[in-house]
């Protein structure tokens, strides 16, 4: 048996849609194998299930790069600290900086209902949107054209740091999680990764092969590159070259 993790944006879930029909029948003909699907993304638990068929909503999760694990229906989540969040609260608010705040399932958010990522958060209308001051704890920040002054300030924090340039997002999370953060506590060591950009970097470089959908960079750590109507094929044919034992 292998483990086979996705990351969903850009990999196996594109434009926001949720996964599409050959897609998920490649999924399902790699469980039917025997190997498991385990999905790992930047969105936290709430936004990742919208995309995923109720049909593989029993597959372990990672989300939010790590802050959150999902086995078996339950959450857990690891919260930056708190005098992290005061910090970052005092720099949003003295900045006028638009972000989205998520803690457990509720979250705040001061962006434009313009901004492409709008429509994914929470999408089910499942969680409160609330002020930053009623949050539990902050699971995930992500600060939105926020000014190289600020930027620069927030990488001396001890927090762990993503910045996507083309959409102008720095996402922010406790000091040293990520991807692989999160499969370790799980138990997962030895897997077959699917990605697309920077965050899937580490899983790619301690992976037993790597895929890489579509031209970003991040592809140049990976074991092979493909194009995006590619994935179920690759899926396929990697699921019935890893031997089930």
């Amino acid at each position: 048996m292998m483990i086979f993790v996705f990351d969903l944006d850009g990999t196996i879930c594109f434009s926001g849609a949720p996964l599409d029909k050959k897609i998920v029948g490649a999924l399902h003909t790699i469980i039917e194998q025997g190997h498991e699907v385990i999905f790992a993304s930047a969105r936290p638990i709430r936004d990742m299930l919208p995309v995923i068929p109720t049909s593989l909503q029993t597959c372990r999760m990672i989300g939010s790069n790590g802050a959150f694990t999902y086995v078996d229906g339950f959450i857990e989540v690891e919260f930056l600290h708190s005098s992290i969040q005061s910090q970052i609260v005092e720099l949003v608010e003295s900045h006028e900086l638009a972000y989205l705040a998520d803690s457990d399932w509720n979250y705040a958010y001061t962006g434009s209902k313009n901004h492409p990522m709008y429509s994914g958060i929470d999408s089910e209308k499942k969680a409160e949107k609330v002020s930053i001051h009623e949050l539990t704890g902050f699971s995930k920040v992500l600060l939105f054209d926020p000014p190289t002054s600020v930027k620069n300030f927030v990488k001396t924090l001890p927090v762990t740091t993503f910045e996507y340039t083309e959409e102008k997002i720095l996402d922010i999370c406790s000091p040293n999680l990520n991807k692989i953060k999160g499969l370790e506590r799980l138990g997962v060591t030895h897997y077959i990764a699917f990605g697309n950009d920077v965050n899937d970097l580490l899983m790619f470089k301690q992976a037993s092969h790597s895929v890489c959908v579509g031209m970003h960079s991040v592809g140049n750590h990976a074991t092979e590159r493909i194009a995006q109507h590619d994935v179920h094929v690759k899926i396929v044919e990697l699921g019935q070259k890893w031997p089930i034992s």
